[in-house]
């Protein structure tokens, strides 16, 4: 007997792409403000955040494919 597996939900997976690229830019605004630089901080947790978000989507749904 196969487990069942996952359909990909594409509403749920760009949901999931934006809350991790929404929490790297503001963890970078942070970092950034403590640092004296919050406008390169959003710009580095902007780019850390779609690479988080790829990866948090490709956990999540490597199963349905």
């Amino acid at each position: 007997m196969q487990a069942a597996s996952r359909s990909v939900n594409p509403a749920g997976a760009g949901g999931l792409l934006l809350a991790v690229l929404v929490v790297g830019i503001a963890a970078g605004i942070l970092v950034g403000w403590a640092a004296g630089a919050a406008a390169v901080g959003a710009l580095v947790g902007a780019v850390l955040g779609i690479l988080g978000g790829i990866l948090a989507v490709y956990v999540r749904y490597r199963d349905a494919l």
